[in-house]
């Protein structure tokens, strides 16, 4: 599967748009972000376009699809697998991987599987009300409520 208009949607809605490098909310430093929260390669002090921040979203949601696809075993729907990848491409595949998540996912358990968004709203250890709102946004578009 592909990313719908959806999950570009919610990524941007999540993220915001900074063509300025900022540092991780959580941290305070490390990982740099810029654009529609791409973190990969960047560094205090970057700058970019608007046409660089829509191509390192496309390439991020699609990596973050690629893992959705390689470690979801059971049947998604186009919202679910959406939800699915805003998450991964907020929480990385390593999260995803090793997560309640997906083994409710896998065990065919989608509700199990839709209240586990919930708990991952930490970021060095507080909670961040970005999160949870985006936590209950993708868990809206997993049950296709969104």
């Amino acid at each position: 599967m592909k990313p719908s208009n959806a999950a570009f949607t919610l990524a941007k809605a999540s993220e915001g748009l900074r063509l300025t490098a900022y540092p991780d909310p959580g941290t305070g430093g490390a990982p740099w972000t810029i654009g529609y929260g791409s973190t990969s390669g960047v560094k205090e002090g970057d700058v970019i376009t608007l046409d660089q921040a829509e191509a390192r979203l496309d390439r991020d949601l699609m990596n973050a699809a690629a893992v959705v696809n390689q470690k979801v075993t059971v049947p998604l729907t186009q919202n679910q697998f959406d939800a699915l990848v805003d998450f991964v491409f907020n929480l990385g595949g390593k999260n995803f991987s090793s997560s309640t998540l997906l083994r409710k996912i896998n065990a065919g358990d989608y509700e199990g599987a839709a209240a586990e968004f919930q708990k991952w709203t930490l970021a060095a250890g507080r909670t961040l009300p970005g999160l949870v709102i985006r936590r209950a946004n993708e868990r809206a578009l997993f049950e296709g409520r969104a």
